[in-house]
């Protein structure tokens, strides 16, 4: 809707009120957090300049399918609530929810590869340099993306 109206006061509000409730850290109280996303974007912003949105439509794809095993129950969840998907095994009901994910983005016109914003991947070393330089080598709520893993996501984000 917001896409479509983007004059509409009302919408703009409620996108701007979810954002609010997202960003306060009230949903996440009592529950393990992953922030790792936001820490693999923040170093592409760094050092290729992509904003926010841009880092998390690349890595957020890429990172759901390389811990799709560890975060099964919550891609389940994910797949069912904000998608609507429930038809089909475990494993495509996931499939389609990052594939709906990657859509969004897209629709939006917020590429989810790297390629799409004119890098080829030769700056993985130095993205894994710099999480290593910041202590980020054990990221995610079980502490295990690391830069092996952080590797593999910056690789699928191509």
């Amino acid at each position: 809707m917001a896409l479509k109206e983007p004059e509409n006061y009302e919408v703009r509000a409620n996108v701007m009120w979810a954002a609010t409730q997202a960003l306060n850290g009230l949903i996440g109280a009592g529950v393990p957090q992953d922030w790792a996303t936001h820490m693999l974007g923040h170093e592409l912003t760094a050092m290729h300049g992509l904003d926010h949105a841009q880092t998390l439509a690349v890595v957020l794809p890429a990172l759901w399918n390389e811990k799709r095993d560890t975060k099964r129950g919550k891609l389940l969840q994910y797949a069912e609530r904000v998608w609507g998907i429930t038809a089909g095994s475990e494993e495509e009901r996931i499939d389609a929810a990052i594939a709906a994910t990657r859509n969004f983005f897209e629709q939006m016109g917020v590429p989810t590869r790297l390629s799409g914003y004119g890098l080829d991947g030769s700056s993985i070393p130095a993205l894994l340099a710099k999480l290593e330089e910041h202590g980020m080598t054990q990221i995610g709520e079980h502490h295990d993306i690391t830069l092996e893993v952080s590797r593999r996501i910056y690789e699928a984000a191509r």
